[in-house]
């Protein structure tokens, strides 16, 4: 196993799950983003080599060509993680994505280059539907469905929201996440990602995905198939059951978390998403049907303007108005290459600078 982002929240968790299960799992290389001290004890508990301990997105990708392993475990947040993504297929390890970035901005890149079931996704939801994709045959899909807990504003108007801080949208209801994640799932931007992800990772139109609020975080995602007849994966809200699976698919470990309690009362709840106030859904859509670097401009814009958000630069609400107006202004070359990935994700960053520094 190599570890990519080990000092992460997907890292940590991964590394619990391996120390868990020993004679599974060897853990042979670790990189990290900053966090020398962590890294520096995680390479020691784990006996990897000093040099097998890198930091940095680069030496990450390095680490990944250079190191014999069957398995990468791509935990990096953000489109930096797209290099190390293509040298793990390149290399023909399989991958356990939880960089979901990496192959929304990479696109054709990603899948071109991968082999059949090379790409095992981390993801909850995209575990979620890969494990009810085994009820069926491909031509029986009708709909892949995926849940969002509506993050802490599930309700609220876009009147509400003006105001919002940074802590409240830091507040999730459900899960423990960086800050960039924590804040796309408050936007919605995140369940915009993976429905992109999604189309990519199962080949399944734009149309045919859905996504319904489930509060409880208990349903991870759901496949419809055409006999009318859904299938869904069920568990208390824990990123280790994704993680172990992602790390061992297509086999499962023991005990890697608490199954649902049958002997408790429970109630489960569904509502549709309001598009019309977390509009990054819809945009999302449209950025994938036009794909391209439209993809890339989408994400890199809206990285820029959380961390805008978080200097207090921009309120909450104009962080997806701000992605919005960049992916309307962006004109995708005719070909889709690493270069122009790059490029388009420089042009989103500096085009989102410019647009907030007019506005101030």
């Amino acid at each position: 196993m190599i570890i990519l982002g080990s000092t992460g929240s997907i890292g940590t968790q991964a590394l619990e799950v391996i120390s868990a299960n020993p004679e599974r799992f060897q853990v042979v290389g670790l990189a990290a983003g900053s966090n020398a001290d962590l890294l520096e004890r995680q390479r020691v508990a784990f006996g990897v080599a000093p040099e097998k301990a890198v930091l940095g997105a680069t030496a990450a990708t390095r680490l990944v060509q250079e190191t014999d392993a069957e398995v990468v475990v791509n935990g990096i947040t953000g489109s930096i993680g797209l290099a190390p993504t293509l040298a793990t297929l390149q290399t023909g390890k399989t991958l356990a994505l939880a960089n979901k970035e990496s192959l929304i901005v990479g696109g054709k890149l990603v899948t071109e280059a991968s082999a059949p079931g090379q790409i095992v996704p981390v993801d909850s939801e995209h575990s979620a539907l890969a494990q009810c994709l085994l009820g069926g045959a491909s031509q029986e899909v009708r709909k892949l469905i995926l849940t969002a807990s509506g993050g802490p504003f599930r309700g609220w108007s876009r009147e509400q929201m003006e105001s919002v801080t940074p802590q409240q949208a830091l507040a999730h209801p459900t899960w423990v996440m960086g800050k960039v994640v924590t804040t796309n799932s408050a936007t919605m931007v995140n369940k915009g990602l993976e429905v992109i992800e999604a189309h990519l990772l199962f080949g399944i139109p734009f149309d045919r995905i859905e996504v319904t609020v489930h509060p409880q975080s208990v349903v991870h995602s759901m496949v419809e198939f055409i006999d009318g007849s859904v299938l869904a994966q069920c568990s208390p809200p824990s990123m280790k059951i994704p993680i172990a699976l992602g790390m061992s698919w297509p086999e499962r470990l023991a005990d890697v978390a608490p199954a649902c309690d049958w002997t408790r009362a429970a109630n489960w709840t569904f509502e549709p998403l309001n598009e019309t106030v977390f509009k990054s859904v819809a945009l999302a859509r449209q950025v994938g049907n036009a794909g391209l670097t439209y993809p890339a401009v989408y994400n890199a814009a809206n990285e820029q303007a959380v961390e805008a958000f978080h200097q207090g630069k921009i309120g909450f609400n104009q962080i997806v108005d701000l992605v919005e107006r960049v992916v309307a202004s962006h004109e995708a070359p005719t070909e889709l290459t690493l270069e122009n990935v790059l490029a388009a994700e420089k042009w989103a960053r500096d085009r989102a600078d410019g647009v907030m520094a007019k506005a101030c």
